[in-house]
């Protein structure tokens, strides 16, 4: 605990006596179970998340209800052997860290940042959530800061939830290279629709919240569940609509102007499968692309899932494709059309919370312009996630 409460207080500025003085030393669940005699029966990793996460927890406190530590840990191991050339690397991917706070019962804050620890100068790398957030109910939130933009599949499903383990690189090429910007969207669910609309700035990017220098991203989103109709936990249809003024010092998104995503995703008791159509026109350069993506998956028990992944992307024209993370130590260049087929698995020790996730990854991209962005090879990166 005293670590936590030194977290806290260097985020917060907030004296670790008075908040060890306010929470206890037990959990709210465990204090309450030993209140009224009841056996506590959470699981141990549901008492040592409960114990690691939970700051303060006083739901009769009229204006701090909940201080909670979120985060994220991802490391890996990445090997590539292509005809371009081989590589292999240990990487700590994301570690993020940072305060949520509930107050006054309808608003959260919450910021985290973002860490490099393999790197010495320089370990702090930008904040990645920064925002506040007016909740009146299920159907209608209000969010101001630095928070994410979701669209197209992967770009809306959040790094600790992934099934495979990493985007699609379709996500790669039309989603925006900083999951996080500075912007303000409203967002909200009546079953069986959801919805979310935003204003983004789209200026040039820094650690922070960029220099607001460039143009806007405004987006659009709009879902329907069809869970009922199929018999199924889940059958999400949404449609995601972008459109950005078109500006060279946009930085935190790419150059495109106009984005168009329709994705579906099914979920049933022992298999599901994931889909996106996204199409993007782009400017200053920047070739319109066409591409698709589909994942089914299997749960073969209720910890071992097994995925597979196809992924297709075509450009109006030459170098308007980009590979992925490892891929581009290889090969830096770009291409005009990308095939991809993805086979992995996940192992959930404690759902998505701790997971180990391995895949193995054969693409190939097509370069017209015979300019050092062909490639062709295949990749595996397997690795433990964990979050909180």
């Amino acid at each position: 605990m005293k670590r936590f409460c030194l977290v806290l207080a260097v985020l917060l500025a907030a004296p670790c006596s008075s908040l060890a003085q306010s929470t206890g030393s037990q959990p709210a669940p465990a204090a309450a179970a030993q209140a009224s005699g009841a056996t506590d029966t959470r699981s141990a990793f549901d008492k040592i998340w409960q114990e690691f996460t939970t700051l303060y927890d006083n739901r009769s406190n009229p204006v701090v209800q909940r201080v909670l530590f979120s985060g994220r840990f991802q490391h890996e191991f990445a090997a590539i052997n292509a005809d371009q050339g081989d590589h292999d690397e240990w990487n700590t991917r994301r570690l993020r860290l940072g305060p949520r706070i509930t107050l006054f019962r309808t608003i959260t804050v919450h910021g985290e940042v973002e860490l490099n620890p393999q790197e010495s100068n320089p370990l702090y790398v930008r904040l990645t959530d920064m925002y506040v957030q007016w909740t009146k109910s299920p159907r209608l939130a209000l969010t101001i800061g630095k928070h994410s933009m979701p669209f197209t599949m992967d770009g809306a499903t959040s790094s600790k939830e992934l099934l495979a383990i990493d985007r699609s690189n379709l996500t790669n090429n039309i989603w925006f290279p900083y999951e996080y910007i500075p912007g303000v969207s409203v967002s909200g669910k009546a079953a069986p629709w959801t919805y979310r609309v935003g204003m983004y700035s789209g200026g040039e990017a820094t650690r922070e919240f960029g220099k607001f220098d460039g143009g806007i991203a405004t987006l659009a989103v709009l879902g329907y569940d069809f869970a009922e109709a199929l018999g199924v936990k889940e059958a999400l249809l949404a449609g995601n609509y972008v459109h950005q003024t078109a500006d060279r010092d946009n930085t935190f998104t790419r150059q495109l102007e106009n984005i168009v995503s329709v994705s579906f995703k099914v979920e049933a008791d022992r298999w599901g499968w994931r889909s996106d159509l996204s199409t993007a026109q782009g400017y200053l350069g920047q070739q319109d692309v066409l591409g698709f993506m589909t994942m089914p998956y299997y749960n073969v028990t209720d910890k071992l899932q097994a995925i597979g992944r196809y992924t297709f992307l075509d450009s109006d024209g030459p170098n308007g494709i980009r590979l992925a993370t490892y891929e581009n130590t290889v090969v830096g260049g770009r291409g005009d059309r990308y095939q991809e087929l993805y086979v992995g698995g996940n192992y959930f020790i404690y759902g998505h919370k701790l997971k180990l996730q391995t895949g193995l990854q054969f693409a190939d991209l097509n370069d017209r312009a015979n300019d050092g962005g062909a490639y062709s090879g295949v990749a595996w990166t397997t690795g433990l996630r964990v979050s909180w």
